[in-house]
């Protein structure tokens, strides 16, 4: 992580406007909420935002501006492979657009697991440019490789009911801190 990263991820601690904190149960209502305002992501069930609200809390953030919620990630850490998180969805609300909020939510979780993370992978289809460019972003930032494949395919895996969705891989990458 360059020193410009960590600088973003220190200041987002202290910022007056946006505070990210760990997600709780109580959250998951309002994370459907924002979900469902933040097309083209998928809406899951409510159910499923509470489990990643609680079950998966430390491997997603909540973003507040004036205490709503503007912002979400949620993500996991690979069984398979410990070293690696899946981020799978990330929400900004509109208004809280055009600040780099996702970059920062992203900056926020991996600083917090920055010493069992060293990969990131995530799935994006062709047509959404603004995850494309978060990611690529955050790939500069971090001065680490990305990659793509193809996780599920449409015909195969979708029965033509869903666009692709692309397996970035991000990584490896190192942190780089101020101790």
């Amino acid at each position: 992580m360059t020193s410009d990263t960590l600088d973003i991820a220190e200041k987002t601690h202290t910022d007056q406007t946006i505070t990210f904190r760990i997600p709780d149960a109580t959250d998951g209502s309002d994370v459907y909420k924002l979900i469902s305002r933040c097309q083209p992501l998928d809406t899951n069930s409510m159910y499923c935002n509470l489990l990643q609200c609680s079950h998966f809390a430390q491997t997603a953030v909540a973003a507040e501006m004036n205490g709503e919620l503007v912002g979400f990630v949620s993500g996991y850490r690979l069984p398979q492979q410990p070293d690696t998180l899946f981020v799978w969805q990330v929400a900004v609300d509109k208004k809280a657009r055009g600040q780099g909020l996702a970059v920062r939510m992203l900056n926020e979780l991996l600083q917090r697991h920055r010493h069992a993370v060293n990969h990131l992978h995530t799935s994006i289809t062709p047509g959404n440019e603004a995850s494309w460019n978060t990611f690529r972003r955050l790939a500069n930032n971090l001065g680490a490789p990305l990659n793509i494949s193809t996780l599920f395919d449409k015909e195969q895996h979708f029965k033509q009911a869903h666009d692709s969705e692309m397996l970035v891989h991000i990584g490896p990458f190192t942190y780089f801190t101020q101790e």
